[in-house]
């Protein structure tokens, strides 16, 4: 079992910064591709960023530039900054680990931080 504990969402002015930090009860050495997710309000739960445990990171073309994803394994934490915020950044950010284990894939998701961008 994997817990996800996300922080670091709050208000934030349009072109502001902001970084979520997602902390992990494991070794996230162990977990083999941890991202972020949003969704908006009446909108379908999306990704925004990956990292696998190898470091490869992958980006929604609608954040590529402006986010930055990276994970500290002595900290088992994962990092999204955030900059050059704009309105439609504005969702519920999600942390997602994908971990194998025993030939099986499993998917644990955090409770989840709101970001507001907003003036």
């Amino acid at each position: 079992q994997v817990q996800l504990v996300e922080s670091g969402g709050g208000l934030v002015q349009p072109g502001g910064s902001l970084r979520l930090s997602c902390a992990a009860s494991v070794s996230i050495s162990t977990i083999n591709v941890m991202g972020w997710y949003r969704q908006a309000p009446g909108k379908q739960r999306e990704l925004v960023a990956v990292i696998s445990s190898g470091g490869t990171t992958n980006y929604a073309d609608s954040v590529k530039g402006r986010f930055t994803i990276s994970r500290d394994n002595a900290k088992n934490t994962v990092y999204l900054q955030m900059n050059s915020l704009k309105p439609e950044d504005t969702a519920v950010y999600y942390c997602k680990a994908k971990r194998l284990l025993l030939g099986s894939l499993y998917d644990y998701w955090g409770p989840g931080t709101q970001v507001t961008v907003s003036s």
